[in-house]
């Protein structure tokens, strides 16, 4: 019998900068874990001949690449392989001679992605790993860049441009001041990006994927001293990228492969990409540039396991991430449904009497919460909270933002008012103080309603709330022995009873029509 470690996947993507090896194992909730990553930079397209070909010095790096890889690979027992190769094999005129040679010496079957190919992998990244309906991708490579416009979570228009960063800078002319030669990408590229007229005033978010894009959203959390971990999703304006696009301009190349965040190995080529994502910014008066770190090789991983659906993509992006956690840390969803039953009692009578500003709407925030309400219980009971807080503002959860995300760790993690307090306060600009005293009064219900259910035996099975000008009373129905709940409840009210400024009178009635 085979268990799921023996199911490895791996896939070599050929890059025209890098090329990686990445190896991932199906997780419980039916995704793609990255188990190891290798990356080499290999920049293939600067071995490329005027004539188009790829030299015998290319052609010895790519086989010499493949076989470190090969060497990596042994170890795991493999239920899928794939290897493909993009702009730089794509664009080369030997290309059939270099698949034949990948053959010969590894017995691997090289796929060269079209063009189409390449777009589509981009995007289809994006919808699956993303909550975004409409927006533009961009996957800027060394030698292609990919465009895409999908809307409705459905691609509409895809396009390969022939330049990537490694083909712009070759524009360069070392005559003249680097200021100069990014006039001159901003020219070409803008004049390419103009062809497409699908691709004009579009206002909606660009998504870009690929290290480079990677390298300016890692530069400006840095300069922002931001204070959650994770990229992916995250947003940055116009007035960030030409920030960073000036300070950078403004260093040398030595001074510039010393700035934290960029990598040695783009320091020569982050500004022909910064200026084409300017560029692109412009040309679509995009409302913001969000970074995504799913790109091509997760688009190839998605159309694996979407590939018996209608549409090549997840029903519910946010759902799977979900399933995900619950698989991860072991959640109990029995628990979450019998909490949200006895908070939704509340929650609604909150709303009705327009209680601290609560809405319909908070009740998604409150529902989301409930499944992961104190996870970090998975690491250690004691600091259950501060495990919470950090793993669900730090960990990428495919479907929300990053504002979200603080959201809903801050209501899941709540303890008491002081440790909340302690987790808000590298966000506080994040949050109005309406905002933060909302999401404590969420927190504080939801952890009054799980000790009603603390020894998942479901025993308190309704509550009738009666909202007064000075108090709330809560009469609390149960069966069978009900005493931990009771105690638990009395003891942790006093946290609801802070955020709601008012004391909250608990009742608690044996059913009557329980048989025992």
């Amino acid at each position: 019998m085979t268990s799921i470690k023996d199911n490895y996947y791996a896939l070599i993507d050929i890059g025209s900068n890098t090329m990686r090896l990445v190896i991932y194992l199906p997780n419980e909730a039916g995704r793609f874990r990255e188990v190891e990553n290798v990356k080499a930079v290999a920049r293939l397209r600067n071995h490329l001949t005027a004539d188009g070909y790829l030299s015998d010095e290319g052609q010895t790096i790519l086989i010499d690449t493949l076989k470190e890889f090969e060497d990596v690979l042994k170890i795991y027992p493999l239920k899928h392989f794939t290897v493909v190769a993009t702009a730089t094999v794509r664009q080369a005129n030997n290309k059939a001679t270099l698949v034949q040679a990948v053959k010969d010496q590894l017995g691997w079957d090289m796929q060269i992605l079209s063009e189409e190919e390449e777009a589509f992998y981009g995007y289809l990244a994006i919808v699956n790993s993303t909550s975004l309906t409409e927006g533009v991708t961009v996957d800027m490579g060394g030698g292609s860049t990919e465009v895409t416009y999908f809307k409705d979570r459905k691609l509409i228009h895809a396009h390969s441009f022939s330049f990537g960063t490694l083909s712009l800078r070759h524009l360069y002319d070392e005559n003249v001041s680097e200021a100069d030669n990014l006039h001159t990408v901003k020219s070409y590229v803008k004049k390419a990006f103009s062809t497409l007229s699908w691709l004009e005033d579009l206002s909606v978010p660009i998504i870009a994927i690929g290290g480079s894009a990677r390298n300016v959203a890692q530069i400006d959390q840095i300069d922002k001293d931001y204070p959650m971990a994770g990229l992916h999703q995250y947003p940055m304006l116009l007035k960030d990228l030409h920030r960073i696009k000036d300070h950078l301009l403004s260093l040398s190349n030595e001074k510039r492969m010393k700035v934290e965040g960029l990598s040695k190995d783009r320091a020569d080529i982050i500004l022909p990409a910064i200026m084409t994502f300017v560029t692109l910014y412009k040309h679509t008066h995009a409302d913001r540039f969000v970074l995504s770190q799913k790109g091509l090789r997760d688009g190839i991983n998605y159309e694996l396991l979407f590939h018996k659906q209608e549409e090549p993509y997840s029903p519910n992006v946010l759902e799977d991430s979900f399933q995900e956690l619950i698989s991860d840390f072991d959640l109990d969803v029995k628990q979450a449904f019998q909490v949200q039953h006895l908070t939704r009692e509340i929650f609604d009578s909150l709303v009705q009497h327009k209680i601290k500003g609560l809405t319909k709407k908070d009740w998604t925030l409150l529902r989301r919460a409930s499944y992961v309400f104190n996870m970090g219980d998975y690491i250690d009971h004691e600091s259950s909270a501060q495990h919470t807080f950090y793993l669900l503002s730090n960990r990428t959860i495919d479907g929300l933002s990053h504002r979200e995300k603080l959201d809903l760790a801050l209501v899941a993690s709540f303890k008491n008012k002081t440790v909340f307090k302690q987790f808000v306060r590298p966000y506080k600009s994040w949050l109005t103080k309406t905002e933060r005293k909302k999401l404590m009064l969420l927190g504080a219900l939801l952890k009054f309603t799980y000790c009603l259910d603390g020894t998942k035996r479901h025993v308190i099975h309704n509550i009738d709330v009666n909202v007064k000008k000075k108090k709330i009373l809560l009469t609390l129905a149960y069966t069978k022995n009900a005493a931990p709940e009771i105690y638990q409840a009395e003891k942790q009210k006093k946290h609801l009873e802070k955020a709601l400024k008012r004391p909250v009178d608990l009742t608690f009635v044996k059913d009557t029509k329980d048989k025992e």
